[in-house]
């Protein structure tokens, strides 16, 4: 029985969907695997035949069922160019999908993503990210629970870094500054993509003696304490007939309850945790680590002025900067056993003519190779410090893995 034409035509799309659905998904799956595997692309007249053929079978199925599906042709019609229009959209995503999708995927690949962009703070020209910490921070097993005034400061602190780097690297920045700003034994850090972190933390395990180097004694001082003295600044200890070099280790001064250098982070009478770690001046003490034949001397000095000294500039933190203006990148790879550079040398490797990096250092259990030699064999083990473009850095990690 003859439909209007405008239902013809609807019945004609019906029946090119219910038809075409299986040919769609051939064509989008052979687009797929052959420029994944191969990079080829299958001519636009193979699918065409091939979903005709599928789509052939199943409208003679259909027609077995009900022979009136069959019956118009205007309806045969607009059903086989549904069905040749969806077969060649699916081979054209599935074609792209293949071109775009990466060859090999790793956990060390994953880690290596950043953290997504709408938790990222646009301050200035750059970007950056302030880290949140998700839940309780908990106690490390194995060590004595952490104090609440430190709970407290991890929790509360305002702890922010760059957004470009990748996470496992943001990361171990947190957990080194956790260390560094709360003194703390060992922290265990995981971040995910929101910027939401996880912290396992355990309380120092020692006071000043974890400080003073072998060799050395720890003296403390009255005196008047300069503005911005810091654990670890080198200072000069001057009285009438001494001048004794030491490392600043502990350092108090100006009113109680302001930041000062002190061990735990916070002042006697302060009930909140330190968020600067300096001295504020004015009369205070200090405790220094000096050699020891000078502590002896010390012990009877009831008094002494201190005088800061320059540690010079850090050459290695301007090198660092001109190569990021560059737009150079520094990354730390694992030479992986039967791997292609596992057992080959520099020179045999041509890391820098292939992949355009440059291995600046070799770490290995036995101690560091600087500025290696074409003639340096890489082990299995061995740990590489590459600079180079973002770019070729990840190339680079993506042929070695």
């Amino acid at each position: 029985m003859s439909q209007p034409l405008p239902v013809e035509i609807l019945l004609g799309i019906y029946l090119g969907i219910l038809t075409g659905v299986i040919p769609a998904l051939v064509a989008w799956g052979l687009g797929f695997i052959f420029k994944y595997f191969t990079g080829v692309t299958i001519p636009g007249l193979g699918v065409v035949v091939l979903a005709l053929a599928i789509a052939g079978i199943n409208g003679g199925l259909l027609a077995l069922n009900d022979p009136a599906v069959l019956e118009s042709g205007l309806r045969v019609i607009v059903a086989l160019l549904v069905v040749l229009m969806l077969s060649l959209y699916a081979h054209s995503k599935g074609d792209t999908m293949g071109a775009t999708f990466p060859k090999r995927i790793s956990l060390s690949k994953l880690r290596e993503r950043t953290l997504s962009s709408d938790v990222v703070e646009f301050v200035g020209a750059r970007g950056e990210v302030r880290i949140q910490i998700a839940g309780d921070v908990a106690d490390m097993e194995g060590y004595p629970p952490l104090s609440e005034e430190t709970r407290a400061a991890i929790k509360d602190g305002d702890w922010r870094f760059p957004a470009d780097i990748p996470i496992s690297e943001l990361e171990t920045r947190f957990a080194d500054r956790l260390k560094t700003k709360l003194d703390l034994a060992d922290v265990s850090v995981s971040i995910d993509e929101r910027g939401a972190a996880t912290v396992v933390a355990a309380p120092p395990l020692s006071g000043l003696s974890k400080r003073v180097p072998t060799g050395q004694r720890a003296v403390s001082i009255d005196t008047l304490v300069p503005t911005g003295i810091s654990r670890g600044d080198e200072v000069t200890l001057l009285t009438d007939e001494l001048a004794v070099d030491g490392t600043v280790v502990a350092a108090r001064s100006g009113k109680a309850s302001e930041p000062t250098a002190t061990d735990g982070g916070t002042s006697d009478d302060a009930t909140l945790p330190v968020t600067v770690p300096t001295t504020t001046g004015g009369e205070g003490r200090i405790t220094v680590a000096v050699a020891r034949t000078d502590a002896g001397k010390l012990l009877e000095v009831d008094r002494a002025k201190v005088v800061v000294r320059a540690r010079g500039t850090r050459r290695e933190f301007e090198l660092i900067s001109l190569l990021r203006r560059a737009g150079r990148r520094f990354r730390t790879t694992t030479v992986r056993t039967g791997g292609p550079l596992d057992g080959t040398t520099l020179g045999d490797a041509t890391v820098r003519g292939t992949y355009s990096v440059a291995i600046l250092a070799i770490k290995r259990p036995d101690g560091w190779i600087v500025a290696p030699k074409g003639s340096v064999v890489l082990r299995s083990g061995d740990e590489l410090f590459v600079v180079g473009t973002r770019e070729k850095l990840d190339a680079f990690q993506e042929a070695i893995a």
